[in-house]
């Protein structure tokens, strides 16, 4: 990941996150990128929404990453659904999918539809099967409406706002909070 662009990392467990992005967040203000931490056991508190508010203002790229789907009642569909309505319309490029005992184990890449299992604790991307492709087809329209709406550069023009998971514990979704972060130009 590079050095040379300024993250501020908002939210609750910000500095789990930014210790396992192996990042230092810095000030919102004069940031090159904005992450926004969502819990799905605390909600979204006022101050991260001050925070946002500003973040559009400046167009500060800026991702949502719901934690804690694996300890609340509340899923990744729910919190999005949550943060759509309290901060910003969000873009969900992948979904949660749940083993047999109803935890987080897996993404499902909307433009790909290729599966990235977390279940082993090693990242394995397998075939979607007809059933899974057939379940996400609507969001994959969505997905693609919210590109078509914002640009191809929506996201590092502060237009688009990607929701991503992230399970601390098996690591579910940190290489895409990764992927997403190498799409700022450093020295913005």
């Amino acid at each position: 990941m590079s050095d040379l662009i300024s993250v501020s990392v908002i939210g609750k467990s910000s500095l789990d996150l930014a210790t396992s992005l192996n990042l230092t967040s810095s000030p919102l203000e004069g940031a090159d990128l904005a992450i926004f931490i969502v819990s799905a056991v605390d909600g979204i508190v006022r101050a991260d929404i001050d925070s946002w508010l500003f973040a559009r203002e400046m167009y500060i790229p800026s991702i949502v990453v719901i934690s804690e789907t694996d300890n609340a009642d509340l899923d990744f569909d729910d919190m999005t659904a949550i943060a759509s309505k309290m901060l910003d319309p969000v873009a969900t490029r992948y979904l949660v999918l749940h083993g047999d005992a109803g935890d987080p184990t897996a993404l499902i890449d909307l433009t790909t539809l290729k599966i990235l299992d977390y279940s082993s604790g090693v990242v394995q991307e397998i075939e979607s099967d007809a059933e899974h492709k057939e379940l996400v087809g609507e969001y994959v329209m969505e997905y693609q409406e919210l590109l078509e709406q914002s640009g191809d550069d929506g996201f590092t023009r502060g237009l688009l706002f990607p929701a991503l998971p992230w399970i601390k514990s098996s690591r579910l979704g940190l290489d895409q909070i990764v992927e997403l972060i190498n799409l700022i130009p450093t020295g913005s």
